[in-house]
C-alpha cells in the first residue's frame, strides 16, 4: 500500500477509539509527557477542540488528499466548525510564508530561499484554542515513519465537543482536555488543589478545579483500588491506568476485569482483598443496595478495612446509605469520602467528569491526582458526609426532568405536523443549546438509544430525589412527573437503553 511520511507541523485526520476522524496537526508533546508504550504513534493536537491525543500511525491521514472524503463522512455542527479553524490556519500559514519569504529574499539578497515554515507561531493559537508550538523533534518525540493509507470507519451521527477553555497544556488526560477557571477568585489549598468558598446557610461549597494546576499530574504513589466496572467504572479505571495509578481492580462479573488486567491492572478476587491490598479504593455500583452490600456483604469491603484504609464512594445513592456506609468504615478504622460523578460513559472514557465530595477533606486531597485524572473539574462540599449525595440527586433530578421534556417536545412537534429536525435546529441556536441536547436529540432521531447513561438509573436518581424532597417537606411536581414518564418507559422494556429512549414512553 502507499505510504507517507509525516513530521511535526503535518496536518492530518486522526481517529482515537470510537470517535470519527478528526483534523489535527502534528505537534511535539510536552516535554514531562512519556510516549506510551508499544506501537509507533504521534501527538496530535485538534482542531477546533481543547483536545491533545498520543495516535497511532495506522489511525492518521494526511490532511489535504483525505479532506474531501473525510467531509463526506461527517456532516456535524462542530466538525464543520474544526474544518473552518484548519482552513483559517493555512490562511494565516501561508500569509506568514509571504512575509517569512519576503524578508528573507530581502536579507538574503538572492539566496535560496529556505524550506516553507512548518511552525505555528504564538499568535496562531486561536486556531486551537490553546496547547503547546512546535519544534524540532528530540530523541523523547514521535519520529518520523510512514504510515498507511487506511479507509477510516464511518462515524457520522458523533458530535465532538467542545467548550471554551484556558490554555493549559500541562495538564494531561490521554486526551487533553482542559475547562475553564471558575469565574470567582481562587486560593491554594496544596500544590495540587485550588479552591472556592462560597458561603451558604448549612455549608460551604469548596471547588477544586483540576485543570487549572500549572504542573502535569504526577500520580499518587498510593496503591489504588477500584470496584464496579459498568460504564462510568470502566473508563474511571482506564484513565487511572492511563496516568501512571496502580490499581487493583474487581468486579462482580469477573470478565470484565480482563481487559483493564491487560492494560496493566492487578485482579482483586473479592472486595475485602482489594482494599486490604491498597490505600484508596474507590466503589461505583447502581443503586444503593449494590452499595450497601459490597461494604457489608460476605467478603466485602469491611472486612478488608484497617485503621488509615480509604474508602471512596462514587455511586449516586441517598445521603442516609452514605452516612451508613461512613459510620461503618470509620468505626474500624478508615476514611471515608464520597465522591459522586455527574457526566455519562463518553464523558467518563474521555477523563471528563465532574466529581462532588463531601467527608472526610484529608482523602479528597490524597485522591488530587486520580480527580485530575478522571475528571476536568471536582467539588469538595464541607459538612457532613451525605452532602455530595444530596448535591448529585438534586443535579440528576434536574437532569432526568429535562430529558423528559425534550422528549416531549419532539413527539408534540411531530404530532402536530412539525418537523422534528427544525425543532432541534431551532433549540440548538437557542439559549437552551449546548451538547447535551444536540447529542441526545440527534441519537432520538436516528434512533440510536445506546446506552450513555441508563435510563434505569435516572429514574432511580429521579425516585431518591423525590424520597429526599419528602423527607423535608418540599415539593417536587415537576420531577414527580417525569419519574412517571421513566417508569412508564421501564415497563416498555427501556430500562437497560439511554436515558434518551425515555422517547419511547410517548410514541406507544
Amino acid at each position: 500500500m502507499a505510504t507517507v511520511h509525516l513530521r511535526i507541523g503535518d496536518l492530518v485526520w486522526g481517529k482515537l477509539g470510537r470517535y470519527p476522524p478528526w483534523p489535527g496537526k502534528v505537534v511535539s508533546p510536552p516535554k514531562d509527557l512519556k510516549k506510551p508504550r508499544g506501537k509507533k504513534c504521534f501527538f496530535v493536537k485538534f482542531f477546533g477542540t481543547e483536545d491533545h491525543a498520543w495516535i497511532k500511525v495506522e489511525q492518521l491521514k494526511p490532511y489535504h488528499p483525505h479532506k474531501e472524503e473525510m467531509i463526506k463522512i461527517n456532516k456535524g455542527k462542530r466538525f464543520q466548525q474544526a474544518v473552518d479553524a484548519v482552513e483559517e490556519y493555512l490562511k494565516k500559514a501561508k500569509g506568514k510564508d509571504q512575509t517569512h519569504s519576503d524578508d528573507k529574499s530581502k536579507s538574503d539578497k538572492g539566496r535560496k530561499a529556505a524550506k516553507p515554515m512548518k511552525i505555528i507561531e504564538e499568535d496562531d493559537e486561536d486556531a486551537f484554542k490553546g496547547g503547546s508550538s512546535d519544534k524540532e523533534q528530540t530523541d523523547s518525540d514521535p519520529e518520523p515513519s510512514s504510515v498507511q493509507r487506511l479507509v477510516a470507519g464511518t462515524v457520522s451521527g458523533f458530535k465532538w465537543e467542545s467548550s471554551p477553555v484556558k490554555d493549559d497544556p500541562h495538564f494531561h488526560h490521554f486526551l487533553l482536555s482542559q475547562s475553564e477557571k471558575p469565574a470567582s477568585s481562587m486560593e491554594p489549598i496544596t500544590k495540587r488543589l485550588k479552591i472556592i468558598e462560597e458561603d451558604t446557610r448549612s455549608t460551604s461549597i469548596q471547588a477544586a478545579d483540576s485543570t487549572a494546576i500549572n504542573g502535569s499530574i504526577t500520580p499518587t504513589d498510593k496503591r489504588i483500588g477500584f470496584l464496579g466496572l459498568g460504564l462510568m467504572g470502566s473508563g474511571v479505571v482506564s484513565n487511572l491506568l492511563k496516568m501512571g495509578h496502580v490499581v487493583t481492580v474487581w468486579n462482580r462479573t469477573a470478565e470484565k476485569c480482563d481487559l483493564f488486567i491487560q492494560e496493566g491492572a492487578r485482579l482483586g478476587r473479592t472486595p475485602a482483598e482489594v482494599v486490604s491490598m491498597c490505600d484508596i479504593t474507590f466503589s461505583c455500583v447502581s443503586d444503593p443496595k449494590a452499595a450497601r452490600d459490597l461494604v457489608l456483604g460476605p467478603s466485602g469491603v469491611l472486612q478488608g478495612i484497617r485503621p488509615g484504609k480509604c474508602y471512596v464512594e462514587m455511586s449516586t445513592v441517598d445521603p442516609e446509605t452514605i452516612t451508613e456506609l461512613s459510620q461503618v468504615i470509620t468505626s474500624r478504622g478508615g476514611r471515608f469520602l464520597e465522591a459522586p460523578v455527574s457526566g455519562s460513559q463518553q464523558l467518563s472514557n474521555d477523563g471528563m467528569l465532574v466529581i462532588v465530595a463531601a467527608g472526610d477533606r484529608s482523602v479528597y486531597e490524597d485522591c488530587s491526582s486520580c480527580f485530575q485524572a478522571m475528571g476536568k473539574t471536582s467539588f469538595f462540599i464541607a459538612g457532613e458526609a451525605g452532602n455530595a449525595a444530596r448535591m448529585m440527586l438534586i443535579l440528576n433530578m434536574v437532569q432526568g426532568s429535562f430529558m423528559a421534556t425534550i422528549a416531549e417536545g419532539l413527539t408534540l412537534a411531530q404530532a402536530t405536523g412539525q418537523s422534528q429536525q427544525t425543532f432541534l435546529d431551532i433549540l440548538c441556536h437557542g439559549q437552551m443549546a449546548s451538547t447535551f441536547v444536540d447529542q441526545k436529540c440527534q441519537n432520538i432521531l436516528q434512533g440510536n438509544f445506546k446506552p450513555d447513561y441508563y435510563l434505569k438509573h435516572i429514574q432511580k436518581d429521579l425516585r431518591l430525589a423525590i424520597s429526599m424532597g419528602d423527607s423535608v417537606n418540599h415539593p417536587t411536581p415537576m420531577a414527580a412527573a417525569a419519574n412517571e414518564v421513566y417508569k412508564r418507559a421501564k415497563a416498555l422494556d427501556q430500562s437497560d437503553n439511554d436515558m434518551s429512549a425515555v422517547y419511547r414512553a410517548y410514541i406507544h
